[in-house]
């Protein structure tokens, strides 16, 4: 909280500034103006205002967010799909989200990730080594049918 209290037009223009430096959900814009000690019905109109502006887009947040975690953090659609669930996202959102996602380019990164992670283990028995990769994909969010399919594909186990 801080101790000076600001002006709703000061809590807008920190608002806008939160928006534009990346994407954010609704709940992480509410979260910022309440730590910087706006009351809810402030809030409710500055999260009005900054819809009606475009600075705050909960679907654009949610496909920036959903390519991001699967490009950069090589997660699978079940962690993605957590992570939307506890930035508080619409379920309608999220299921367009996670239609986004391309098929190809998925499995691409999830035999990347195993490869990469099969070369890092030093395990000899067949079993344990599958075990492995498929527990740390698992971690990964990816999804238990095509992980088996991407180390019976790459020959991995």
């Amino acid at each position: 909280m801080n101790c000076k209290s600001l002006t709703k037009n000061q809590a807008i223009e920190k608002a806008e500034h939160y928006c534009a430096y990346q994407e954010r959900s609704q709940q992480e814009v509410r979260d910022k103006l309440y730590d910087l000690g706006m009351n809810t019905s402030d809030v409710d109109d500055i999260i009005s205002y900054l819809i009606s502006t475009n600075f705050l887009n909960e679907e654009r947040f949610a496909l920036a967010y959903t390519r991001g975690k699967l490009r950069q953090k090589h997660w699978g659609r079940l962690k993605i799909k957590q992570g939307l669930k506890l930035k508080k996202v619409s379920e309608p959102l999220i299921r367009k989200a996670m239609r986004s996602i391309d098929a190809d380019e998925y499995m691409d990164i999830l035999s990347q990730i195993l490869q990469k992670k099969a070369s890092l283990l030093h395990e000899k028995d067949t079993f344990k080594r599958y075990y492995k990769l498929m527990r740390f994909a698992l971690s990964r969010g990816f999804e238990t049918d095509l992980i088996s399919d991407a180390l019976k594909q790459n020959n991995l186990a």
